[in-house]
This record gives structure tokens, C-alpha cells and sequence, in this order.
């Protein structure tokens, strides 16, 4: 399904579409920068020079309460956090059986909140955010990143940006509505959850074995998506459908070693090397699914030239292959076209005089939905060549389904994108990361990554120092996501 936008806008997004595409290296790339002249007319959210809306002022409040309170893997607290949004929708008037904080273990708290909708026998829309945080020490930012600082107008603190954003913005429409008085069609759920950015205790796999029916939904809105921009201008709100998958493995060489004065070509490090670099050489075949078929399709009709031809000769059957070449240049695009596998992690030898007994690495590999570890796993063995090198798998995968690009979900999505930002295109992307949006689709819920929220693809500070997030974005975001809950909740009588 191809748009077309104005001419002028289209020839913006020409000139800087391949910068984004060089520049991401994932599919929501977060992050502010000063707003430019050249951006394309958006639907303004009318209110008084310098003053806030009342649920802009209740969104912003919420991402201060939630950036303040420490979740981190190592000594936070989500159960705290989780707690200080319940007693948010609670004293706004939702009943207490509605709002749950269920705890698997002391400090990882999840929050369940639930809008009563019409009986009209829909399944509920759920809406997903997790609210633990990266790990960020105070000694490598200029801020304080548990201190919600307001500054040139952004909004600075860890989790700005991934995800707290995105969970104060679900709990002020929830609020919003209920104080509005909107009747969906169907039941809303709000899920806040631990440990998305690791540790034993993920809340969304443990809801899902604990109580699958506080979220049971016909499909989730998630992060993993959002608009990007360059230099002011937005290039594209992208929805995230589908998502590689994480399978790390460690290579082991042994040796009985020696004394280094009397060195040998049998060297465990020289063999693991050699691997390495065979793995380095090797290219996985191009697989495109409908998602990533469906990137390139929009993303050709946005170029012109080299980069146009290849991406529309990337489509044909079989792939062309100087597009393939040409596409593979760029690891935004490789990373689309293939399975990918990389060494991550190195280690060898125990003294500085002795030949090597022992050398180690990890290679971790993001494969392609519906590709099988199992084949990686030979593939590695067969392009090692070496017997000598051992390889086993770190961990077990998680696989997901794509989500399906339904008219009932991108529909909603682009017309709000047109209304908001004319001229923006909605491009569906497969992310190269992982969210939590594959326990949801892997439990039969459909999951899309979308946001509304746009940031500069130069200035990506998630997990990074003085994190960020530029103030009037963030309640654009806010909007959008509040426009699209409203739109996904209810019928199309409404």
C-alpha cells in the first residue's frame, strides 16, 4: 500500500531519508534536537504561549514521579513505581479491584490497570510499557539521571526516553478518558512492567504464566516504533511489526599450551581467530518477509536514484543481485535483508609466558523471524569448518511471529499520522533488537510498536549518558497516543 505526499515534503524526505537510514541503528531511534524552519506543518495543539494543558501538565508530572524513583536492575525499586501510578488512577476515580500490583518477587512490581469498556464482546486493546530502567552512573552524566530535570526545553533523567515516556503517557490518557467520560468499546488495559532491560524477574513473561487474563487482548500497542526526524524535519512514523531474534553462542578453543619461548602453530588463539574471521566473511542469505518486504516497497517510493533501484530490485524474485550488494553496504539495510552474526565477546590464554590452554568468544546472532536456531547453529559449525572449535548456545531463543499489518491497525495509525504531521509516511519496520513484544505475540497477541513520539536520529541518547527527550515532542507523543487509543477502542459506528 503506497502514499503519496506533497512534493515539496517528498522531496525533504528524498534529501534525508538515506541519512536516517544510515544513521539507526534500530527502528525507533529516541532523542531530541533543535526543531528547524523546514519541518512540515503539523496540527498544533492550541493552548497559551508557554502555559500547559491540564493533562499535558498530568503527563509531564507522571514522567517526573516515574524518572525519580530508581528502577534499576542492580538496587532500584519497580514495585515503587508500579504502586505510585495505581494510587495516580485510583484517587482519579478507578476502582481498586481495577488497578493491580502484582509481584513475583519484593521490588518487581507490575501494574495492571484496567478501563471498563461496553460489553460488546471485543477483546480488550492493551497497552504496554515497562518502566525499569538501564543502569546509569551519576558519575558519567552531568545531571543527576534519577533527578527529573527540565532544561532548554527537554526533559532530561534515565528512562526519558526507554520507556518511562511512553508509561506516563498510557496512565494521563487513562486518566484524561476517565475524566472525560469516554466509553470504549471495549476494555483498555495499561501494563507496566519489570525487567525488560534484563534481570530474572520479566514481568510480561510472568504475567502471561501467572495471570494471562488481566492482559489477554486482541493485540497490544508497545514501543519498539516512533518517528524519526533529521534536523527538525520527520521523515517517517514507523510501526514496529515484527522483531529478530536473540540467540547468542560461545565458541570454545582448548589446548594443553606450553611455554611461550617454544611457540606452536596449534595456538588456541590463532584457531579461535581463524573462525571468527570465516564468520566474519560469511553472509547469510536474504529472506524478506511481509514486514520487511513492506519497508523496502515504501521506503523505494521515497528515493530516487541508486538507492531506489536497489531497494525496488531487492523486491524481485529472485532478488536482484547487485541490489543486494549495493543494499548490504549499509548495516541498516544488511541487518534487514538477513540473519545476522557477530563477535561480541573475546577472551584467551591465562599468562602472559604460557601458549594459550584456553580462548573464548561470543558471537551473537539476530535472526530473522521464522528462520530456525537450530540451522543457524549448523550454519556456524559448517562455516567454522574446525571440529576443534566448540560451539554451543549461551541461552534459549524466544521466536515471535510478525504481527499481521492489519487495515484495523495501521488504518487508525496513518490517519492520525496524517491529521498530526501532513506528508509523514507510516512505514512498518522489523526492529534488529528485542522488546517485550514477543512474549505477547508468541502468547497469540499481535503486538505493534508505535508511539507517536519523534526524535532526532543524530541525538539517540537511550541507555546512554544524560538521556532525553525534548519537551513539546513529548506531548506530541502524548496526543497521538491518546487520539489512537480512543480510535483503536472503538467501533467504526463511533
Amino acid at each position: 500500500m503506497k502514499r503519496r505526499f506533497p512534493n515539496a515534503h517528498a522531496r525533504r524526505i528524498t534529501a534525508l531519508y538515506p541519512l536516517l537510514l544510515a544513521a539507526c541503528g534500530g527502528d525507533a531511534p529516541d532523542g531530541a534536537g533543535p526543531a528547524e524552519s523546514a519541518a512540515p506543518a503539523t496540527q498544533q495543539i492550541t493552548r497559551p504561549a508557554g502555559a500547559l494543558l491540564p493533562e499535558q501538565r498530568l503527563a509531564r508530572d507522571l514522567l517526573r514521579e516515574l524518572i525519580e524513583i530508581d528502577t534499576t536492575q542492580s538496587k532500584g525499586d519497580n514495585t515503587k513505581a508500579a504502586q505510585a501510578m495505581a494510587d495516580r488512577l485510583v484517587a482519579a476515580g478507578f476502582p481498586e479491584e481495577d488497578v493491580k500490583v502484582l509481584e513475583p518477587v519484593p521490588t518487581k512490581g507490575n501494574l495492571v490497570a484496567r478501563y471498563r469498556g461496553r460489553d460488546s464482546g471485543r477483546k480488550p486493546l492493551l497497552l504496554l510499557a515497562h518502566i525499569d530502567v538501564v543502569e546509569a552512573n551519576p558519575e558519567d552524566w552531568t545531571l543527576d539521571p534519577f533527578a527529573f530535570t527540565e532544561q532548554d526545553g527537554y526533559f532530561y533523567g534515565r528512562g526519558t526516553t526507554d520507556d518511562k515516556d511512553e508509561a506516563a503517557i498510557h496512565i494521563a490518557t487513562l486518566i484524561r478518558l476517565k475524566q472525560e467520560g469516554f466509553q470504549p468499546d471495549r476494555d483498555i488495559i495499561v501494563a507496566l512492567t519489570a525487567d525488560e532491560e534484563g534481570g530474572p524477574n520479566n514481568g510480561v513473561q510472568w504475567l502471561l504464566a501467572n495471570h494471562a487474563e488481566l492482559i489477554d487482548a486482541e493485540y497490544a500497542i508497545n514501543e519498539g516504533g516512533g518517528g524519526a526526524m533529521k534536523d527538525g524535519v520527520r521523515i517517517s512514523n514507523n510501526v514496529q511489526a515484527s522483531e529478530k531474534v536473540y540467540q547468542s553462542f560461545n565458541l570454545v578453543v582448548t589446548n594443553p599450551g606450553g611455554h611461550s619461548s617454544l611457540p606452536v602453530r596449534d595456538n588456541a588463539i590463532y584457531r579461535l581467530a581463524d573462525a571468527l574471521g570465516r564468520i566474519r566473511d560469511f553472509d547469510f542469505p536474504v529472506v524478506l518477509n511481509e514486514i520487511t518486504r513492506s519497508f523496502f516497497e515504501r521506503s523505494a517510493s521515497l528515493q530516487s536514484g541508486e538507492l531506489a533501484a536497489a531497494m525496488s530490485g531487492v523486491l524481485s524474485e529472485p532478488p536482484d543481485a547487485a541490489a543486494i550488494d549495493y543494499l548490504s553496504r549499509t548495516p541498516f539495510f544488511n541487518s534487514r535483508l538477513r540473519t545476522t552474526c557477530v563477535a561480541t565477546l573475546l577472551s584467551g590464554g591465562h599468562a602472559e609466558n604460557a601458549l594459550p590452554q584456553r580462548a573464548q568468544a561470543t558471537v551473537n546472532c539476530r535472526v530473522l523471524p521464522g528462520e530456525s536456531i537450530d540451522e543457524v547453529h549448523k550454519t556456524l559449525e559448517t562455516v567454522i569448518a574446525d571440529a576443534q572449535v566448540g560451539i554451543s548456545r549461551v541461552t534459549s531463543s524466544n521466536p515471535s511471529p510478525p504481527s499481521p499489518l492489519t487495515a484495523d491497525v495501521l488504518g487508525p495509525i496513518e490517519a492520525i499520522t496524517e491529521a498530526m504531521w501532513p506528508g509523514v509516511p507510516v512505514v512498518p519496520t522489523m526492529s534488529t533488537g528485542a522488546t517485550d513484544g514477543l512474549f505477547l505475540r508468541n502468547a497469540g497477541i499481535p503486538v505493534y510498536g508505535v508511539s507517536g513520539l519523534f526524535g532526532e536520529i543524530e541525538d539517540n541518547r537511550a541507555h546512554g549518558q544524560n538521556e532525553r527527550i525534548r519537551a513539546d515532542l513529548f506531548f506530541e507523543g502524548q496526543e497521538f497516543l491518546y487520539r489512537l487509543t480512543k480510535a483503536l477502542s472503538q467501533s467504526d459506528s463511533n
